[in-house]
């Protein structure tokens, strides 16, 4: 299987926003149905060997217990009930509204009755689910090739979270905004503006810096693999990024640190590539923020000063 296999914005934005808007369905039913987390930490996605999941759900005597799958071998939306009940239904040739109606009901047969805000998030249009037929591509081709890329790069960033040894998020694929994202705490509380929303707000109420990928969007309609450090310090975006193509770009009053997926996918090494990548817009945070990033590193996972790879 290709490593990093072609993924132009273009070839797959109809289907991308039929899926998005999926994605979002069921991510408000996570995030009605989870106990809350610090920054979020409750909501996002995790893959799996076939897809997506949501993780267990409900319990605790309010409702049952259960969870909520993307199938993207079969193409399937599955959720089980951990009663042993299951049901699921076909995601192929379904609008937005016949995904959002038929989860519905398929969740109301299994006793499951979430209430959701339930109209799209940050995606320029506020058209109730229920009522959008506009969105209505599912493309099995493009929506399994997101889901490989997809979890190649959890690996990769699972890798480089584990050199550091201070707080760190789990791997993330964010349903609202449709990125993957894994985030290092430097320990410091920010003061945070009321006026914030409380997206934000609890997102960004620690000093950050965080790493991952997204697909492309309007702003910046190709693939790209990036990092930023909030709040920004002042001159992070004159700090050196490795490699050459690496570049920092001016994003909504701050910088992201940016390298491009089609550059990664042309390089000898691309793992190493993003890697390295990774590291130099983290170490350039890390100066301008103060954190001693050689007493927070964890080489390859390990914090055990004695242990001994010869006799494991």
């Amino acid at each position: 299987m290709e490593l990093f296999p072609a993924m132009p914005l273009a070839e797959w934005t109809e289907a991308k926003e039929t899926f998005h808007r999926f994605a979002q369905i069921v991510g408000k039913i996570r995030l009605a149905s989870s106990n809350r987390r610090n920054h979020w930490w409750q909501v996002p996605f995790h893959p799996t060997g076939r897809g997506l999941t949501t993780r267990p759900m409900g319990g605790l005597g309010e409702q049952p217990l259960f969870s909520v799958d993307f199938d993207l071998v079969r193409h399937r939306l599955v959720v089980d009930v951990f009663d042993g009940r299951s049901a699921e239904f076909s995601l192929i040739g379904r609008s937005v509204a016949s995904f959002h109606d038929r989860l519905f009901e398929t969740l109301a047969g299994l006793g499951i009755r979430p209430e959701i805000w339930a109209v799209p998030f940050d995606m320029g249009d506020s058209t109730p689910f229920a009522e959008d037929t506009l969105h209505a591509r599912y493309d099995p081709v493009l929506i399994n090739r997101y889901w490989r890329i997809l979890s190649q790069v959890v690996q990769l960033l699972d890798r480089f979270a584990a050199d550091f040894a201070g707080k760190t998020s789990p791997v993330h694929h964010f349903w609202h905004t449709f990125d993957i994202a894994v985030t290092r705490f430097t320990g410091r509380v920010v003061k945070v503006s009321p006026q914030a929303d409380p997206v934000t707000r609890e997102a960004y109420s620690w000093e950050v810096i965080s790493s991952g990928f997204w697909f492309g969007d309007k702003e910046r309609p190709w693939p790209a693999f990036y990092s930023y450090t909030a709040p920004e310090p002042d001159g992070l975006e004159r700090e050196p990024l490795r490699p050459a193509q690496a570049e920092w770009l001016a994003a909504r009053g701050s910088h992201l640190a940016v390298l491009r997926y089609d550059d990664v996918r042309g390089m000898d090494d691309p793992v190493g590539a993003v890697l390295e990548f990774l590291d130099s817009a983290y170490q350039a945070g890390a100066r301008l923020t103060g954190i001693d990033a050689e007493a927070m590193a964890a080489p390859g996972g390990i914090t055990d000063p004695y242990w001994d790879q010869k006799n494991t």
